[in-house]
């Protein structure tokens, strides 16, 4: 090998070990032009996220961390830095290439929901596999078990007009899962449901985590969802001001039993 190709390796590429994260950020900046102004969103973020996390990112609007989530969610390409997926820098990928990574190996939840209105929560799940050339029978397997792990086992065929809203998010989780991502980002998932169904909702994914090994980013702006995960990154002004574990992170299944129980006449669309 000659001299003018030997070249160092970026800390965040892989060394093909367990202990290599499964995200990682070097100086990370997003510039955003507008004519005469020019908005800088992220300034210089450098984050590493290791298999099996589960980190909370919060900040107030405009601190950067939407823009920072679209950018680990391959929806945007920064404008300078370097991102590395799973070992692979995808900083400078073309769209149809990003698009590409977004499939395999990232599963998003959002708070909209975001499902087909006329199309049944098993059809919403297959979704991603009908993009990945899966073959029918292994899509309905595939769909079906991920209904199963978030609790909707026997609703296949309800449309998201005869759902709950938490019953409409398990719905978007496992469309998440369908395609065994590598990680899952979760963008204020529980910003519109209720105070329990939010909890019901963070249980599912403590347990993703916990049981699956699942790495698990989540945006919100709650502390109450936030002391759910095990990590905390906040940011301000397009910088991470704090990156910790949480102290005395919440168990969603033990808050869960500590709730009142149901009126048994309750509608359980109305609370599940």
């Amino acid at each position: 090998m000659t001299s003018g190709m030997l070249q160092l390796k970026p800390e965040c590429q892989a060394q093909h070990d367990v202990t290599d994260p499964v995200i990682c950020v070097e100086n990370l900046h997003k510039v955003y032009d507008l004519g005469e102004v020019q908005v800088h969103a992220l300034r210089g973020v450098s984050l590493k996220i290791f298999p099996g996390e589960f980190v909370a990112i919060m900040g107030a609007s405009g601190s950067g961390k939407s823009t920072f989530m679209n950018i680990i969610g391959c929806l945007d390409r920064p404008t300078r830095g370097t991102y590395w997926l799973d070992g692979q820098d995808v900083s400078k990928l073309t769209k149809v290439e990003l698009a590409h990574i977004r499939n395999r190996k990232i599963g998003f939840v959002f708070q909209s929901f975001n499902l087909l209105a006329r199309t049944s929560a098993l059809e919403n799940v297959e979704l991603p596999l009908i993009y990945s050339g899966v073959l029918h029978e292994e899509r309905l397997g595939r769909a079906r078990e991920a209904l199963r792990i978030v609790g909707l086992e026997g609703r296949e065929e309800h449309y998201p007009s005869q759902l709950s809203g938490g019953q409409q998010q398990r719905v978007a989780i496992a469309r998440a899962l369908v395609n065994n991502p590598s990680i899952l980002l979760a963008d204020e998932p529980t910003g519109n449901l209720d105070s329990r169904t939010s909890i019901e909702i963070m249980e599912i994914f403590q347990r993703l985590n916990r049981e699956q090994g699942l790495t698990i980013m989540l945006v919100t702006h709650e502390p109450d969802i936030a002391r759910f995960a095990r990590r905390t990154v906040v940011f301000s002004d397009g910088k991470i001001r704090r990156d910790a574990p949480v102290e005395s992170m919440a168990d969603a299944s033990l808050v869960l039993a500590g709730l009142p129980p149901v009126v048994e006449n309750e509608n359980e669309e109305d609370r599940a």
